[in-house]
């Protein structure tokens, strides 16, 4: 008699062994718990976690672009870190950008749908 074990199926953008989930916590550095304290470890893959849901939320306002199937690392390199001049005030905070920025309508487009005005 064979006994049959099953294992849960990862719906995803890319095949059902899980390893696009891998290469998604890979770029968020989840397999960096290298303390010896179990709870400094717990607390990092927690903000790892929250890491990924924040750039799973980036990836859903940047439909319609290029970035609407990006990885994470992709996401970080084309929308986070970049290069900018901010200017903080007392109502406002203004973000000026390279002219040559090659990601700008990405950004725009995830910029608005997070709330941020134009002008």
């Amino acid at each position: 008699m064979s006994t049959k074990v099953s294992r849960p199926v990862l719906r995803g953008p890319g095949p059902s062994n899980g390893a696009w989930l891998l290469g998604e916590l890979h770029d968020l550095e989840i397999d960096r718990t290298s303390c010896t304290s179990f709870w400094a470890n717990q607390f990092r893959v927690l903000l790892t976690a929250a890491a990924y849901v924040l750039m799973q939320e980036l990836r859903l306002r940047a439909a319609g672009t290029a970035c609407a199937r990006a990885q994470v690392g992709m996401l970080r390199e084309r929308l986070l870190k970049l290069a900018a001049r901010v200017l903080v005030s007392v109502r406002r905070v203004v973000v000026h950008l390279p002219a040559s920025f090659p990601f700008l309508p990405a950004f725009r487009r995830v910029a608005l749908a997070l709330g941020a005005a134009t002008g």
